[in-house]
């Protein structure tokens, strides 16, 4: 009898960290392999560096997961898999992948981004990088293919990983929304999530995170009018004009290029994280190259071109990085006075973001803002959706799957709960759904 057995590393107790193992038999893959960026920041901030710390040391501080729970099983590990270029998905690469002799496998776009941080991090790994397309399977053993399923979320070319075993299928779904009309890249592949259900999958390991918000996620098309309306349908003068959003939402980046150029105003992007993603999507033509975007990352060449910005605001469009508050991000740097820009009365800041959930990105947003309160700055919050399933996004997906097994994930308790209800009212009984915390195993 084969033997199927889940780890949850990092995601369960928390949202961040994610990394998931499954174990068949003696063979093991793991999915993602993630950070918490704001240690990482609050670390950096105290004049520490990450790169001069060792692996139990940046476990200790919560900034990568703990995957000890793999001690006694490292040289059996087949293959790690990547669900998307997020950096609570995939920034732990650098730090722990060097654990495992393996190769590690994303959608061109994620593995693009994992390059790019070795790069920022100055480390080689002995792992093989390997672009995988989406909707294509793996064969990593006999007992083993894992198939990288096309979802859409907030970043580019996304998968749920699909983890087949004699035992059945376990699909991986942290994170992912159900958008029919994305503006960049194509709708989830429902018809293969329903082929996988019509046998009904071994289990569903699913984010919880918008289980409380009723409805279904907005499509990317609706921020995509909801920015058209902020930047085309009001006049911003001669006014310094600012977006911030995600650096890895290239859809959003693209979007607000796109209305930019049509204010014709000189495109702008400040910031290292920006750089990166930007980077990447050109690399793979999902983003084009134009003569009027210039991309400046330097603090040197940031702050010779903010100085030219100041005296002629009005030419200008800059999309930057700061829309949680980060410390040290582009806007942080401008309100405290890092950098040589000052925001002048009406001058206008677009949050194309809401603010993520952690008590962190909570205190630095609502400081940022204030500080540009004081200013006179005209703000546009929440021109946005999210890349995260609402309660009716999580009800189709598990009408879809039809798994024997529910593990909720990516959600805090009261989050969690309300993923339970759903499940009851889809008729699942207790004994189906699991609530299991990091460093926990379970027999499926």
């Amino acid at each position: 009898m084969v033997e199927v057995e889940l780890f949850a590393i990092g995601g369960f107790t928390e949202i961040t960290k994610n990394m998931t193992a499954v174990r068949v038999d003696d063979e093991i893959v793991i999915l993602d392999m993630g950070i918490y960026l704001p240690a990482f920041i609050d670390y950096q901030e105290e004049g520490g560096k990450i790169d001069e710390l060792n692996n139990e040391e940046i476990i200790k501080m919560g900034a990568i997961p703990n995957d000890h729970i793999l001690d006694r099983y490292r040289q059996n590990v087949k293959g790690i898999f990547l669900g998307h270029a997020h950096l609570d998905h995939i920034a732990a690469v650098p730090f722990l992948a060097s654990n495992y002799d393996c190769k590690i496998y994303g959608s061109p776009f994620t593995i693009e981004i994992v390059k790019a941080i070795l790069r920022e991090h100055k480390r080689k790994l002995k792992n093989k990088l390997i672009p995988t397309s989406l909707n294509s399977t793996v064969k990593v053993s006999a007992n083993i293919q894992v198939e990288l399923i096309a979802i859409t979320h907030s970043t580019s070319q996304c998968a749920l990983l699909a983890v087949h075993t004699p035992k059945g299928v376990i699909l991986y779904c942290n994170d992912f929304k159900l958008d029919n009309t994305p503006t960049l890249g194509n709708k989830p592949n429902y018809e293969r999530l329903e082929e996988l259900g019509s046998q009904g999958a071994l289990a569903v390991i699913t984010e919880t995170m918008y289980a409380e918000k009723a409805g279904k996620c907005p499509s990317e098309r609706v921020a995509k009018e909801m920015l058209r309306e902020v930047m085309l349908e009001i006049d911003h003068k001669d006014k310094a004009l600012f977006v911030t959003t995600f650096a890895s939402h290239i859809a959003r980046i693209k979007s607000t290029i796109e209305f930019g150029l049509k204010l014709n105003r000189q495109i702008v992007i400040l910031g290292r994280s920006m750089e990166k993603y930007i980077t990447a999507a050109q690399n793979l033509r999902l983003l084009r190259e134009d003569k009027r975007v210039k991309v400046y990352t330097y603090r040197s060449a940031v702050e010779r071109i903010l100085n030219e910005i100041s005296k002629r605001p009005g030419k200008y469009l800059v999309i930057c990085t700061g829309s949680q508050g980060e410390p040290n991000s582009i806007l942080d740097k401008i309100v405290n006075g890092k950098v040589p820009f000052q925001f002048q009365p009406d001058d206008r800041v677009i949050f194309s973001t809401k603010t993520i959930p952690v008590e962190s990105n909570i205190e630095n947003r609502e400081r940022l803002e204030s500080k540009l309160k004081k200013r006179k700055i005209r703000m546009y919050l929440d021109i946005h959706v999210s890349g995260h399933s609402a309660s009716e996004d999580l009800r189709e997906l598990l009408n879809m799957t039809k798994p024997k097994h529910i593990i909720p994930a990516q959600g805090e308790p009261h989050m969690i709960d309300a993923f339970m209800e759903i499940c009851k009212h889809l008729n699942f009984k207790p004994k189906q759904i699991h609530r299991v915390e990091d460093g926990t195993t379970i027999k499926l």
